[in-house]
């Protein structure tokens, strides 16, 4: 027993020239959303992380030496609108002197949002800065210290905000 189907018969017949325009239609979709996306891609781009990553290469294992050496735990608190850090030392648990504090508060995927941040100690050793009212989602902080010997330190610490 064999099923077949007829189609309906509604007076209309596909022709070439239907087949092209479908055929057309659908890869000028697609087109269309790759430009589109690619537009997007490179307007959100943040751009370069350092001029020439090789000259950048060849002090990195002698910086990442150095800041470990320091021996720094960085602890974030956001608080209303300010931004809280105590960094403290690992072996005494005790806040550490940071010659100069400062850094950069945004999304990981736009520049949009950026805030170029500069800290102040206050009296029990906290190092604090207005950020102003942020929105729910995930935040980086990439912070840049200079320890009271000169040595850089450079962090990127994650800030997830709860939506309410």
């Amino acid at each position: 027993m064999s099923m077949t189907y007829d189609a309906p018969d509604t007076g209309k017949k596909l022709t070439g020239w239907h087949v092209l325009a479908i055929f057309v239609g659908a890869f000028a979709i697609i087109i269309g959303v790759n430009v589109f996306m690619a537009v997007k891609a490179v307007g959100t781009f943040p751009g370069l992380e350092t001029r020439n990553s090789y000259v950048a290469s060849q002090k990195f294992d002698t910086d990442r030496a150095a800041q470990e050496a320091l021996g720094w735990d960085v602890a974030p608190t956001l608080s209303g609108e300010t931004l809280m850090l105590m960094i403290t030392d690992q072996a005494t648990g005790l806040p550490v002197m940071v010659r100069d504090a400062g850094g950069i508060l945004g999304r990981a995927t736009h520049v949009a949002d950026d805030q170029t941040l500069t800290f102040k100690r206050t009296m029990n050793g906290t190092y604090v800065t207005e950020v102003g009212a942020l929105d729910f989602g995930k935040w980086e902080l990439r912070l840049e210290a200079v320890a009271d010997d000169g040595t850089p330190f450079r962090q990127l610490i994650e800030l997830y905000i709860p939506k309410n």
